[in-house]
């Protein structure tokens, strides 16, 4: 059987018609460009993976898909745009923000350097009042009191800023930090390590201490 059908393959000659048959078939089985597309269109991948067809309609194809792409960079490119006049309206805020804080905080520092100057006005109003006066007949007393009222302004002045006192009282614990310790100092009654007297008082701003007390100390 095998070489009967061997024989007649070898046999069939080129203007036999089964011949052309089995030639066509061949053809047909060895061409992997007709399996894989048997009607013989062409197959347009950025359509969708769609038959695109060949000549004119390929080319129609290609044309709508440069339209897509196209209109695809024009959108991304009005999205950039957006985006870019968006990051240049927050600088623009961001920057005038800043202005407007520096400017507020000069403001601040010129309206609280006002306000010191206008409370120690008051005080140079009562020097002048006080050196106006006829001094041939003032007394000692007098210019004592005069000297113990504008004190007295000076410090409520300050008290209106903030300022507090430090004056420790005899037996007062010494204080480091808030107490200056220049000397010691016996005393009755006075533990040792506690304030005997005070020489300077002490100011504070706020919780901060400007200047400590200077204070004699029992040994």
């Amino acid at each position: 059987m095998s070489a009967w059908w061997k024989n007649k393959d070898r046999d069939a000659k080129p203007g036999d018609p089964g011949a052309a048959d089995q030639h066509s078939q061949g053809e047909g089985v060895n061409d992997p460009e007709k399996q894989a597309n048997p009607g013989g269109e062409g197959c347009c991948c950025c359509c969708g993976g769609g038959s695109c067809g060949q000549g004119a309609e390929a080319g129609d194809a290609g044309e709508c898909c440069g339209n897509e792409v196209d209109a695809k960079l024009a959108e991304l490119e009005a999205k950039l745009a957006e985006a870019e006049a968006a990051r240049l309206r927050a600088l623009a805020d961001f920057q005038n923000y800043q202005r407007r804080a520096l400017s507020n905080e000069q403001e601040a520092k010129v309206q609280g350097r006002t306000a010191v100057v206008q409370s120690l006005l008051t005080l140079l109003d009562h020097f002048d009042i006080a050196l106006s006066q006829d001094h041939s007949k003032a007394t000692a007393e007098q210019i004592v009191g005069g000297v113990k009222m504008i004190r007295e302004e000076f410090i409520r002045v300050l008290q209106s800023h903030g300022v507090g006192l430090i004056n420790p009282a005899r037996g007062d614990e010494f204080t480091p930090g808030r107490h200056e310790a220049i000397m010691q100092q016996a005393a009755d009654g006075v533990e040792s390590g506690r304030v005997v007297s005070t020489f300077q008082m002490g100011y504070t701003l706020g919780e901060r201490v400007v200047r400590p007390a200077k204070v004699a100390v029992a040994p």
